[in-house]
């Protein structure tokens, strides 16, 4: 049964070993974090978040973030989304997401979650609309330049069900 815990300092060895190519790297935090390769004590700066970890049995399968966008819960921004690669492609991506959802809807009250994905990582894209993230149609994409290339980013969302 997966579950989720807070974060803690010595997760930061296990989540980074799961991003051992540059590529995959800025797909997963798009640089925002620093440049590749991370070292713990830089990863650290999620603390400064809600950063989560899913596990199960004690193991930890997954890692994300939730942070506030704006001065209030109504929104929360889900951020730094991983799976251990060898649980990839078994439904943890959408399970953590969806206790994620419910944590953020049933006990910080927010009644909307967003993200953002790079067109070029259709895997998480296909997570998040399996879980039941929205595209938010935009007018202007948020482009990043990346290891020598532009990278377009697409903004979802999921609204609270009554």
């Amino acid at each position: 049964m997966l579950r989720l815990r807070p974060y803690n300092k010595k997760d930061a060895g296990t989540i980074l070993s799961w991003c051992r190519e540059e590529e995959a790297f800025y797909k997963w935090t798009a640089g925002v974090l620093g440049k590749y390769p991370l070292t713990e004590e830089q990863f650290n700066v999620v603390l400064g978040a809600m950063p989560f970890v899913a596990f199960e049995d004690s193991e930890p399968v997954g890692f994300f973030n939730m942070r506030l966008p704006e001065e209030n819960f109504d929104t929360l921004r889900i951020g730094f989304v991983i799976v251990d690669p060898a649980k990839r492609g078994m439904g943890y991506g959408k399970e953590m997401l969806k206790l994620g959802l419910r944590f953020a809807f049933e006990i910080y009250g927010a009644n909307k979650a967003t993200l953002g994905v790079f067109e070029n990582n259709p895997s998480a894209y296909y997570c998040y609309k399996a879980v039941g993230f929205e595209d938010i149609p935009l007018e202007d994409r948020e482009v990043y330049s990346v290891l020598g290339q532009e990278w377009n980013c697409l903004e979802l969302k999921i609204e609270k069900k009554n």
